[in-house]
């Protein structure tokens, strides 16, 4: 444009002296002064269609169907969508492309990918194994019972054991603020101390109150020490909070310490409904549901937050940070230690199984039942 300019300038044989000083071609510029003459005729694009170099895929006929024939083995997703991604690097397939022959580099390679519809793709949470027939149903069995109870004034809780943690100086996960080149230093592999062990947070969520408790356990995490949890909840928070508490429904899920199938923790419930003379009620969710347990995302999701990057290096910072969390809802959380050993292996005889005064539901009866102490003829 510069050129039409200095050409425009001089008049006549401007064009021709403008050529030889600048070296730029006599059409360029007498384009140059039609679009001086037009300025409303410029557009966003300086660049006439077609020019610039040609696209690898125009110039190297069999450049995408290569590539193409190299991203098979390493494709993932449904071959029956146009969408796919890969796993192999950019460097890999070019230099793949190179040894057959083929001119390119890697920075070509994510244009080549998305003329070829293939993108960078994340995993995604959405499968579940083994669905239940029943799981919508079984839900909505909970919601109905947890409506009953909730009616009636009685406490509905929903009780689970959150992964086991390290003490000491070990890396957890997360980030958070603090001073510009000072992060906190941990150590390099997460080897157990033996000194300081593990901890194993029990929790119980009161899903009326919005209120927490959770039992720091040091031992083992069995069926007793899932009742235990229950039991100190019921001691500290329960009973004050529920004057006229006769009934307890537990919502729990189908595995670990309080286990649908697991016999010590239907044998230790009993000993709690005979301590107490509850009856208590409880239903479990279908196996492979346990994130929709209304503890994992409504308690222990929050702890996990107020102590991210935060190593865990004693008991009492586990009790702070546990006892610190809260939410603008207004959750709460009590946390003490359970200092007590739960041996593992017990084995519950029919004998004793069968002096149980447990009341099996007439829906899935193996995931919701009720247990009355044994020393009352109440029924549910």
């Amino acid at each position: 444009m510069s050129a039409a300019a200095e050409a425009k300038a001089a008049g006549y044989g401007g064009i021709a002296a403008a050529s030889r000083a600048t070296k730029v071609a006599r059409s360029t510029i007498g384009r140059g002064l039609n679009d001086l003459r037009d300025p409303g005729s410029l557009g966003g694009k300086v660049r006439r269609k077609g020019g610039g170099s040609p696209r690898l895929a125009t110039k190297d006929a069999t450049l995408l169907v290569d590539l193409e024939r190299l991203l098979e083995p390493a494709t993932m997703g449904d071959p029956m969508r146009a969408l796919r991604w890969v796993s192999k690097s950019h460097d890999k397939l070019a230099t793949a492309l190179r040894a057959i022959g083929h001119k390119v580099s890697s920075s070509s390679i994510p244009r080549l990918l998305e003329e070829l519809k293939y993108c960078r793709h994340f995993n995604r949470k959405t499968k579940e194994s083994g669905k239940h027939p029943d799981r919508d149903a079984q839900f909505e069995y909970i919601n109905a019972k947890v409506e009953e109870f909730q009616a009636a004034d009685q406490p509905v809780i929903s009780i689970d054991a959150k992964k086991k943690e390290l003490l000491g100086e070990f890396k957890n996960g997360g980030s958070d603020y603090g001073p510009q080149g000072r992060p906190i230093e941990v150590n390099t592999h997460d080897f157990e101390d033996k000194e300081l062990g593990k901890v194993v947070p029990y929790g119980v969520y009161d899903i009326g109150a919005d209120d927490g408790y959770v039992s720091l356990g040091i031992d083992h995490d069995t069926g007793q020490f899932a009742v235990n949890s229950v039991r100190l909840w019921l001691n500290r928070i329960g009973r004050e909070r529920y004057c006229a508490m006769k009934r307890l429904m537990i919502t729990a899920d189908g595995g670990g310490s309080n286990g649908s199938r697991l016999r010590l923790w239907k044998t230790a419930l009993q000993k709690l409904a005979d301590e107490t003379g509850l009856i208590i009620q409880v239903c479990h969710y279908p196996p492979g549901t346990s994130k929709w347990n209304k503890i994992e995302h409504r308690m222990f999701c929050h702890i996990t937050q107020n102590w991210r990057a935060m190593p865990l290096v004693s008991l009492y910072v586990v009790i702070a940070l546990i006892a610190n969390t809260t939410t603008k809802k207004g959750l709460s959380i009590r946390c003490e230690l359970d200092p007590n050993t739960y041996p593992k292996g017990i084995k519950v005889p029919d004998a004793e199984m069968a002096t149980l005064n447990i009341t099996r539901d007439a829906f899935h009866p193996e995931w919701n039942y009720s247990i009355a102490p044994r020393n009352s003829d109440v029924k549910r």
